[in-house]
């Protein structure tokens, strides 16, 4: 074991990871992979939301960026729209955008909160955005549209959120797990 100022003789590497070729400048505040390809978005604490393909030969791994977009802040959280070339970030800002990488043209904003978004999820059985803030609130939106469809007051700030549909659960500053059902999403289930 290697104590502070020392160093371990030998490979410096053991699990052979690699690293990603024009990595964020500042903290990766999340990570996702497409679900159907071999993209990977990461969001950071210098404002930026990048999306790398990671490509595979035999033993070797490499990456490729692919684009990247700007928020005003630093940036939270993002999510994958189920056909893998859409992306949601959210972040200080206190905005979710959404951005096209097949289209490859500029991110636009689909939601807004009153403070930081600190997570965002699709749910695909719905074709529907969550959006949970530090403002207390859950926003559903249907992203063709400017307000959100629903509005779901929270006991205190979101930290985080799963959706598994007709599921969801969100993680609060309480300590609360609080449980969905997005049949009936104006209701919680059940707080654990």
């Amino acid at each position: 074991m290697a104590t502070f100022g020392t160093t371990i003789p030998g490979n410096h590497n053991p699990n052979k990871s690699i690293e990603v070729s024009q990595p964020p400048s500042d903290s990766v505040s999340s990570l996702s992979f497409s679900p159907n390809a071999n993209l990977l978005v990461a969001t950071s604490w210098d404002n930026q939301v990048r999306c790398w393909e990671i490509l595979r030969n035999g033993a070797s791994v490499a990456s490729t960026p692919k684009a990247s977009i700007a928020h005003d802040q630093p940036v939270l959280c993002s999510a994958w729209k189920d056909d893998g070339t859409t992306v949601f970030s959210g972040g200080c800002d206190k905005q979710v955008k959404m951005w096209s990488l097949l289209s490859g043209g500029q991110a636009v904003t689909v939601a807004m909160h009153d403070a930081p978004v600190k997570e965002v999820a699709w749910i695909p059985g719905m074709n529907l955005l969550v959006s949970g803030s530090w403002d207390k609130t859950l926003k559903y939106w249907d992203t063709r549209q400017q307000n959100p469809v629903h509005t779901q007051q929270l006991p205190d700030r979101c930290y985080a959120l799963t959706v598994k549909h007709p599921l969801m659960v969100v993680g609060t500053a309480d300590r609360n797990l609080i449980v969905f059902n997005l049949q009936n999403p104006q209701v919680h289930f059940l707080i654990l």
